[in-house]
């Protein structure tokens, strides 16, 4: 399965977690009926019935089938500590930035009349602050992934293409094809 952009961004977020989830099926279930007051409210979120809930924070139930585990966990770390993952994703839009390392196909085109073909690229590049700014925000309003994708090849075409629009202007850059992706902050 490749990677989106969107679940990187999530994960680099995760990064910057002090303190692991909680590991237990009935331990993460007590936490997202906590989180989203109510068992009706967690059975709506995971897409389960409201008594299924009740037998995991009761105990009854202990060991999720796999896809359930993973609609749990991954509803528990969008929950998870938000004034840490707050601070991480503030101070990449202010001052950090983040490192995007990609394996993706990427084409060009230049002045009039001028084109490069397409080809596999590996790139890891620093984005500055201001591009991890527009992926965090856009990630936070439901953006597509194309959306993603487009805001991160405006800025690996501004830094690694154009050297920080140093040279190269008006070289335009499409990123397809992700093979793989990982944004650290």
């Amino acid at each position: 399965m490749v990677d989106s952009l969107g679940d990187s961004l999530d994960r680099a977020l995760e990064g910057a977690f002090t303190r692991r989830i909680p590991q237990s099926a009935q331990a993460q279930m007590k936490y997202l009926v906590k989180q989203l007051k109510g068992t009706r409210a967690t059975a709506q979120a995971l897409g389960i019935s409201q008594r299924t809930v009740e037998r995991y924070v009761s105990g009854k139930l202990k060991r999720p089938r796999q896809d359930l585990r993973g609609r749990i966990e991954r509803e528990v770390k969008k929950r998870w500590q938000p004034q840490v993952r707050a601070k991480a994703r503030k101070k990449a839009a202010s001052t950090g930035g983040l490192v995007v390392s990609t394996r993706a196909r990427f084409g060009f085109t230049a002045a009039p009349g001028t084109t490069d073909d397409a080809r596999i690229r590996d790139i890891t590049q620093a984005l500055p602050p201001e591009f991890a700014d527009r992926l965090f925000t856009a990630r936070e309003q439901g953006a597509t992934e194309r959306q993603l994708q487009q805001i991160a090849a405006e800025g690996l075409a501004r830094m690694y293409f154009r050297a920080n629009n140093s040279r190269a202007h008006g070289l335009g850059v499409e990123f397809t094809d992700i093979e793989q992706i990982q944004i650290e902050l």
